[in-house]
This record gives C-alpha cells, structure tokens and sequence, in this order.
C-alpha cells in the first residue's frame, strides 16, 4: 500500500501568449486564450522599465489559470494538439511541466478563424501532492521537504499513467 500523501494530483494549467507590445497581436492572442479554455484571458503588463526596453504597466501579453476537473480535460486536448509527446527538457526540477502549441488550429475542435490568422501559445502545467498548501498560506507559510518535492522522473510517470503521453 502506497502513502496517500505521496500521491502526485494535477493542480492548474496556465495558458500564456506572449505578444511583446499592445495592439491586434494582443487581442488575437487573448481570444484564442478565451476560445480554448472557455474563460476570460486577463492582460499581463511589465513590472520594470527595463523590460525590454519596454515602459512600465505596459501591456504585452495574457494568460488564463484553469483548475479543477476542467484543467484535467483540457490538457488532455492540448496533448492530443502536441500528439501526446513531450520532451524530457520540458520538466524542471519542481516537476512542472512547459511545452508549446505552435499553432492553435493543431488543437482538436478549434477551427481556423481568418481574422486571427496563425498563432501559439504556451502551457505550463503544475503538479502537486497533499500538504503543498503549507508553503502557500498566510499565517506561517512553511517549507516543502525535500522528500516530499516532485521530482522530474515521478513528473513523467505521473504523466505516461495519466495521459498516456510518450517522453522524446
């Protein structure tokens, strides 16, 4: 019998688009956003001045958190978009996941839409076990032990049982 905590769950998918300045570019990638994942992109802005040259609370990108049941359904479309295969480098050291949709219309059910044109995005999927709350709460946040971190190896088993997905 297996320890219950020890039990890896998925904990969200963060879809994120890039776009580097304000204009079409940002609102095409935002709908695409909304399109996929049936919520409402919110607009990310600069932190620094020095970002890239760019000014400060400036507009150059979007990016929407899924959660839940919906999240579990819609990485499953997204792997199917990227043919279920995943490339070692794409899990860190944390055990979360990174891995890009070079073009939207690879995503089973999303049809091409000329007023867009072709366009990407990036997903970055986060895994957790039982008890990673305690480094996120407000009243004496804690550490994860080093036990208890995910490691890539059980990151990638997690998903060749759960989604099927080939390592390249």
């Amino acid at each position: 019998m297996t320890n219950p905590m020890q039990t890896i769950r998925l904990s969200k998918v963060t879809l994120n688009f890039g776009a580097g300045e304000a204009g079409t570019k940002l609102e095409n990638g935002k709908k695409i956003l909304d399109r996929v994942s049936g919520k409402a992109a919110v607009i990310t802005k600069t932190h620094k001045r020095t970002t890239f040259g760019v000014a400060k609370h400036r507009p150059i990108g979007a990016m929407v958190t899924i959660r839940g049941k919906k999240a579990t359904t819609i990485l499953a479309t997204l792997l199917e978009a990227v043919e279920k295969k995943l490339k070692a480098g794409s899990f860190d050291t944390q055990g979360n996941i990174s891995f890009g949709i070079h073009e939207y219309i690879n995503i089973p059910g999303i049809k091409y839409d000329p007023e867009i044109g072709i366009v990407g995005f990036e997903v970055a999927v986060t895994l957790e076990r039982p008890g990673y709350r305690v480094s996120r709460r407000r009243i004496r946040p804690g550490k994860i032990g080093k036990q208890h971190r995910i490691t890539p190896a059980a990151a990638q088993e997690y998903m060749k049982q759960t989604f099927g997905v080939t390592i390249v």
